[in-house]
């Protein structure tokens, strides 16, 4: 570069300090631009011999990415310092994260600290690892939620300026953008930054779309300013009779939604009607703001008729993201539906600032704070480490972009849950051990079943019982990701107790056939039952899967070792490493189908239109010719199957066979005398596996008859218990239907 060059750059550079300075969204103390000016100098020194792809000078990222903090986020001066300084120890092995401490104190050593563990996790890799990645972000949360606020930041900045990248690394960070950026920057409250995400990462993955749409937005702008200048006409006469002090504009939706209203409804950019909404934004003290939200409601609807399905208020219950406003759809013009958001300007500052202008207003109130609240349930969900990387991201979007509900306890208070809650996920949002304890639950004052989906205003009721603990059911029932992670950990606890007691039991077994319990051959035993890690042996013995027959079957042919070398040369059994082995987890091996509540197993055809794996999340439609065929949630013909012909549709799972629960009938006669029924349901409930369904006894002149209906895994538990009923005082006869 020539000397006039480079002169040129520092211009800029200094340029670009400046005007950062100057649309800061806080006020800036003396102290605060002796701090920023501290970190401009420390990043311009660490990256002043690197460029970007562009060939601009990468100082202008740091740059850019703390102007993004300092005005659209509104993040205060200690963030801008860490935005600065974000890429400095990941680029500059002059610097560590010691002299960023020494330089600029704790606080904003962590924040860098946490952007650079985000930065170090490895760029190209599959989806799980991919997903690895994105936990170890979220679990920066635990530090400091600037840290993902700033990251987003550099995101946004790093989307606005990708042109000069390979293609299929653009289409990789727009995926991973829509994937879990933008969800992230809506769940904190930053509605532009998200909307503007969705747009760009739309430009790259599907780029003719996006140049189609945002061309016919161009084209009906004029029409649509026009349409905008009527309604504002018409009300503003009725608004100003009333003396308020507001200002009417027009939002156009963005690009991303468009699109996916487009696809979801199957019609055309003109068939698409909220193409904009008008937003009337207004000037209030915090204590008039309710009253003329709903004073402006008035007068919309004098004018416009609406539509009641349609009233969204979150002015009484704000959304969990802080967000506060009064939507409402009327009947405009020329029979068009059109969007109405009414917003006080604070609120419309929380909407556009999202966590920055939340902390403006909380200072000196003492209001719940939902964003704190939202931030110590996240960093719950993500205190159960060991779980299955991709499972807990797909969680963890799920309750990101859900609906919510709100719900009272008995005393009244008031508690939000996603859309499609269940009491189960109620008892879990209270406290994690009155979720473990659920027994029962009443919604306003009704007994319901555990599966029973909550509406907005149910009053809801736990109750508890020491003795209540979780089963696998209980993950058919429960939707929010807490509810969902703490029962899995109970449930692995469980198993892992079974298998430690089915250890013990296959050392006994296997030294009545003179096999010592070893590493080797526990290897041999996985091999041979075809399992994955020494821990599902274990369990599958605990609950009696495998059982002493099998376990003879395997000694003969160990013992046969020449048979079981040729057996073991034709059948080709990939064998299984020995980390595999180890893993300290129980598999679950999807090898079975079964249907309908009482989980049958019936024939089935597998769809070709989305050809199910095991493992899929799957449904069964009753066909009329070909029985029932299987298709995947989300399958292409999966809605309009669901909406037409809803009656055939039947639910269906994939199950691991050996773990499946089976229901097995006694019955039972003999002799009549007082406590015999609590005997027999003591000794069932006492019977580790088995789970009691349905009990019914008559008795008859001194003679009773009873019939039992229980839920085992194996017919060994069937054929345990039933000698022990026998073993009764009173009982004569025991059998199975």
């Amino acid at each position: 570069m020539t000397d006039v060059e480079i002169e040129k750059e520092n211009a800029a550079i200094a340029k670009e300090y400046k005007e950062l300075l100057k649309i800061s969204y806080r006020m800036l103390t003396d102290e605060d631009k002796k701090l920023i000016r501290k970190a401009f100098d420390v990043a311009v020194d660490a990256h002043k011999d690197q460029r970007r792809k562009s060939g601009e000078a990468y100082i202008f990222h740091p740059i850019a990415v703390a102007k993004i903090v300092a005005s659209e986020i509104g993040l205060d001066a200690t963030s801008i310092a860490a935005a600065l300084l974000h890429d400095v120890v990941e680029d500059n092995p002059d610097f560590t994260i010691d002299d960023i401490e020494q330089l600029f104190g704790e606080t904003v050593a962590k924040i860098v600290d946490g952007l650079t563990k985000i930065s170090s996790l490895k760029k190209d890799m599959n989806v799980s690892m991919q997903a690895e990645n994105f936990r170890k972000m979220l679990l920066t949360l635990h530090d400091d939620v600037r840290v993902i606020i700033i990251k987003i930041a550099d995101r946004l900045h790093n989307m606005q300026t990708m042109e000069s990248m390979r293609a299929d690394k653009q289409v990789k960070i727009a995926s991973e953008t829509l994937y879990i950026y933008a969800p992230l920057a809506h769940r904190i409250g930053l509605y532009n930054i998200k909307t503007e995400l969705e747009d760009l990462s739309l430009k790259y993955t599907e780029p003719e779309v996006y140049k189609d749409i945002l061309h016919k937005i161009k084209e009906s702008k004029e029409q649509q300013d026009a349409y905008i200048k009527d309604i504002s006409d018409i009300l503003k006469i009725s608004l100003d009779k009333e003396g308020l002090n507001y200002d009417i504009k027009g939002r156009p939706k963005s690009i991303f939604s468009i699109r996916k209203k487009m696809v979801k409804q199957g019609v055309s950019f003109d068939e698409v009607y909220d193409k904009f909404a008008v937003r009337i934004i207004y000037k209030s003290d915090i204590e008039n703001e309710k009253f003329l939200a709903w004073k402006i409601y008035s007068i919309v609807t004098d004018h416009f008729r609406p539509n009641p399905i349609r009233l969204r208020d979150w002015i009484s219950s704000p959304k969990s993201t802080g967000y506060e406003a009064l939507h409402i759809t009327v009947m405009g013009p020329k029979g068009r539906w059109v969007e109405v958001q009414i917003r006080s300007e604070r609120m419309n500052e929380i909407a556009e600032k999202g966590y920055a202008a939340h902390y403006k207003y909380k200072e000196g109130s003492e209001k719940d704070d939902s964003l704190d609240t939202w931030i110590s349930r996240l960093q719950e969900a993500l205190e159960n480490p060991d779980g299955n990387a991709v499972d807990f991201v797909e969680q963890f979007k799920l309750n990101l972009y859900s609906k919510e509900i709100f719900v009272f306890t008995p005393t009244g208070e008031l508690k939000s849950l996603p859309k499609g809650a269940t009491p189960l996920d109620f008892a879990f949002s209270i406290h994690t051990e009155v979720g473990m304890k659920t027994r029962g639950a009443k919604v306003n004052g009704k007994l319901v079943p555990l599966s029973h989906e909550l509406q907005s205003g149910d009053q809801v009721e736990i109750m508890t019982s020491e003795n209540a603990k979780p089963n696998t059911n209980w993950l058919d029932y429960a939707t929010t990701a807490r509810a969902r992670s703490k029962i899995k950990s109970s449930l692995k606890a469980e198993t892992k107790i079974v298998a430690e007691d089915g250890k013990e039991i296959l050392r006994r077994k296997l030294k009545q056939l003179k096999i010592t319990l070893n590493e080797k051959s526990t290897n041999e035993l996985v091999n041979y039952f075809n399992l994955k890690t020494s821990l599902d042996l274990f369990y599958r013995v605990g609950i009696g899967s495998i059982d002493s027959k099998m376990l003879k079957e395997f000694s003969s042919s160990r013992s046969n070792a020449l048979v079981s070398f040729i057996k073991n040369k034709i059948t080709r059994k990939p064998s299984i490493s020995k980390e595999d082995i180890e893993k300290d987890e129980i598999t679950a091996k999807y090898d079975m189908l079964v249907f309908g509540k009482e989980e049958e197993k019936l024939n089935y055809k597998l769809s070709n239109c989305c050809n199910p794996i095991p493992g899929d999340a799957v449904f069964g439609f009753l066909t009329i010719n070909e029985g029932i065929k299987v298709h995947k949630k989300n399958c292409p013909n999966a809605l309009s199957l669901q909406s037409n012909y809803a009656y055939r549709i039947m639910s269906a799972k994939w199950i691991d066979s050996s773990q499946q629960e089976f229901t097995a009938i006694i019955k039972l006669n003999g002799i009549d005398n007082l406590g015999l029924v609590n005997e027999i349901t003591k000794v069932i409930s006492s019977n580790m596996h088995v789970n009691m369904k349905n009990i019914s006894f008559d008795t008859d002149d001194g003679v009773f008859n009873g019939k039992i209906t229980v839920v085992v895994k194996n017919n060994n538990l069937v054929k345990k218990l039933m000698d022990r009923l026998k073993k009764i005082n009173g009982i004569e006869k025991v059998s199975r239907v």
